[in-house]
């Protein structure tokens, strides 16, 4: 009865031996496991940290320009002001024509903080604001892209 105690121990104490391997492999497929979670999330979703978005990590206020594109003018040259109490005002004249509207508004974040929504009279429009920028966004919230894209790229004025 002995020997079967010891023999039974010696089994226990080898299996004790081989079981850091196992636990390194699973703590090796965990971190792959987690390192494929965050890749495969997009990046909105991955929780950022609030104390670094747009809104309270950027110098946002401010004036900024661009010459939209037109169909029938050279260009819709816009200078648009952005205000700590979260207001704006908005001024569009057609080049080349004698047409200008102005529209002044509130606006909102979005997005973690990262896109203001513009709403006025006759403006609703998103913008992702980034370091001395505002990018237009289409109707849909993404980035517009195509040849025309940089003309929708606020610039902030110094």
């Amino acid at each position: 009865m002995e020997k079967l105690f010891y023999v039974a121990l010696a089994v226990c104490a080898f299996s004790a031996c081989t079981s850091p391997n196992n636990s390194q492999t699973s703590s090796e497929e965990l971190k792959d496991s987690l390192e494929d979670q965050m890749v495969s999330r997009p990046l909105e979703t991955q929780n950022p940290d609030p104390a670094h978005n747009s809104q309270n990590a950027i110098d946002w206020m401010g004036t900024y320009e661009a010459t939209l594109p037109c169909a029938d003018c050279p260009g819709i040259k816009t200078v648009l002001v952005l205000r700590e109490d979260e207001t704006f005002e908005m001024r569009s004249e057609y080049l080349e024509r004698d047409v200008k509207f102005e529209d002044k508004g509130t606006f909102e974040w979005k997005n973690n903080g990262s896109v203001v929504h513009l709403k006025g009279e006759d403006t609703d429009i998103k913008l992702k604001v980034g370091e001395h920028m505002l990018f237009q966004l289409d109707q849909d919230g993404n980035e517009i892209t195509g040849d025309l894209a940089e003309h929708y790229i606020y610039k902030k004025q110094m």
